[in-house]
Parts: C-alpha cells; structure tokens; sequence
C-alpha cells in the first residue's frame, strides 16, 4: 500500500508529509501489519534489564514530542526513543528546514530542536503509559545561557518517566553543541548526571548519542569518558554536516544534519572502532542507513547489540520494521544462528 502512496506522499513538502504521519499516528490510523516473525526467538533480546521482541528502534527525531510512541510500538518496533526535548518550548530554525534527496534515499534536516518543551512532554508521557521500552532524548535550548544546566533539568524532568535518557551532544543544528565531544567538557557533563543521578537515588540508564564525524583520536577520548562515567550505552550515530561528495540530488548542498543511506557505511565503520575499544564494556545501538535486513546485519557484524531508524521509514513506509525482520532472517537462517546476537562483532 505504501509503495501505492510514496509518488503522492513525496509531492508533499517533507517536513508536511511528517506532520501529516505524525497525525495519522495520533488518530490510530495504524496500519494492520502482518507480523509473521513477532515472537521469533531469532530476534529476542534485553535492554536495560527489559525484553525486548526485537533489536529494532525507533530513533529519536521522528516523535519530537512524544504523542504517538505507543502507535510506534504497534507498527513492531522493539523500543522508541522520543525527542530532542529540550527545558523550553522552541520553535526551531526558520523553514524549509527538511530536504527529501530522492535518488540517494537521504534527507538533509536543519530543525533545531523544535519541541514543545520538557514540562509538555512529560504531562503528556505521565497520561499515556508507555506500552514499550521508551527512550527520551535531551539537550539545550539554542539560546540557553548554561547549557549544562539545561542537560540536568531535562534530566530531573523525565528521569521517573523514561526507561533511559538520551544525552544528545552530537546535533549540527545548534550551533556549537557538538563542542561536548571534547573530553573535559564532556566528562564535566556526565559527572553532573551521574551526580544528580546519585542525588534522586534513580537507577534510569544513561545514553549518550555521538556525532559521526570525529576522527580516530576524539573516538579514543570519548571512549575513555564513556567508562569512566560508566554510561550503559552509546548511540552511533547521529547525522552528518559532511559526507556530501558522492550525492546526486540537486539540495545535496543545503545546509543541516544528512541522515539515510549516504551515512551507512561511516557509521557502521564508526561502530566498529567503538566496539573493539570498548569490550563489550558499553552496549552500542547503531543508527544510520539502516532500512534493511541486510543494513541492519552489517550494523550487528560491526559491533551493534542494537539498531534504530528514521529515514529508512520515510523511503520504505510504515512496515519498516517486519520488512527488516523477514531479510534478516534469511541471514541468519544462511549463517546458522540461533539468535542474532551470535554475530554481533563478527565482522
């Protein structure tokens, strides 16, 4: 039905077609999707001490605002991340913000955190229990005097409500927030959590979302502020200001974060370096180009204990997620395993 809809669907402007899905979402118009493999053993596993059906997510950036997790978990996914929320209501960066680059199966955004705000969002996720295992992403208001500051009040805010926290430090679209890659900054940071963490005796994950575009030696720093933080797990990775040189589609100079397609091979190779510096000492959630059984077995080979999407949804549809299961199985039926995470790191 999807394949039927995408021409009309990508007449529409981007950033349109996403507001249009969030409300089909809202309203519970969810597709009945057929699930033959829900429950299949291949693909059971445990995040943060929780069960989860799949290794699949959904990542942050498609449900700012939290309104239509539950809905996401219907349509098969393993676990949600919402967000970026940040303290205060922001509009974001002025429009268009969102470019759709058809013949390379991308999208280049430059939103900027535009969310309703942490006091919004958390009513909203204490009247809506979540159904699945709910992450939530944070960061700071553009315009915000203390950044640190504002990481803690979103931390304090969902801390009771989420099943981990996201501390993203690693969007292109807030200026100089990807200076938290350096490692005393952010040591700095994750010291105050874990201190406000010790503070309200919470026990709530902490996850930490890095930028594809470091180079070997920031990979080394972080890794060592990772451990010494003890952060449960790392999402690699975000989008990227670069990467730009082998598109095709005329917008492929606009400003903003490129995510799809064009970023799976940098990140899976990113998850890698990552995965053999860090022992198995950190879980590794990889995200970038995966729309795909096979995308996704190449995340799990490099080191991936799990995977999330956006854009692979936005070119593949809402069946996403079991249209991944299916190929995948056939990968792992060829290779023998039992459950996928016999191969992860194999690679």
């Amino acid at each position: 039905m999807f394949s039927n809809l995408r021409s009309l669907i990508f007449k529409l402007d981007p950033e349109t077609a996403h507001n249009l899905a969030i409300k089909s979402l809202k309203f519970n118009f969810v597709p009945n999707v057929f699930d033959e493999d829900k429950n299949n053993p291949l693909f059971k596993t445990i995040l943060f001490n929780k069960d989860l059906e799949n290794p699949i997510g959904m990542a942050a950036g498609f449900d700012k605002n939290a309104e239509v997790y539950n809905s996401l978990f219907k349509l098969g996914f393993g676990f949600v991340e919402v967000g970026t929320i940040t303290p205060l209501k922001q509009y974001g960066n002025p429009k268009p913000r969102v470019f759709r680059l058809v013949e390379d199966e991308a999208l280049i955004n430059r939103l900027g955190f535009n969310n309703f705000g942490s006091k919004n969002v958390v009513d909203r996720i204490k009247s809506n229990k979540q159904t699945g295992l709910l992450g939530i992403n944070i960061g700071p208001n553009k315009e915000s005097e203390n950044r640190l500051e504002d990481y803690l009040h979103c931390f304090k805010t969902f801390q009771d409500v989420a099943d981990y926290i996201t501390i993203n430090i690693s969007s292109p679209n807030t200026e100089d927030l990807r200076s938290f890659h350096d490692q005393k900054k952010l040591n700095e940071l994750l010291e105050s959590i874990n201190k406000e963490k010790k503070n309200l005796v919470s026990k709530i994950p902490i996850v930490v979302k890095i930028s594809p575009d470091i180079d070997d030696q920031e990979i080394k720093k972080i890794t060592e502020v990772l451990l010494t933080n003890n952060i449960e797990a790392i999402i690699v990775s975000n989008t990227s200001d670069s990467s730009r040189d082998s598109l095709n589609n005329i917008q492929k100079h606009q400003k903003g974060g490129l995510s799809g397609k064009p970023i799976e091979e940098k990140s899976t190779k990113l998850i890698n370096k990552f995965y053999k510096l860090l022992n198995g000492k950190i879980k590794i959630i990889g995200c970038g180009g995966v729309d795909s059984g096979k995308s996704a077995y190449e995340k799990f080979l490099a080191g991936a204990n799990y995977v999330q999407l956006y854009t692979g949804m936005v070119f593949r549809g809402p069946n996403v997620v079991n249209m991944i299961k299916k190929e995948l199985k056939e990968l792992l039926i060829v290779d023998g395993v039992k459950n996928f995470a016999e191969i992860i790191g194999k690679k």
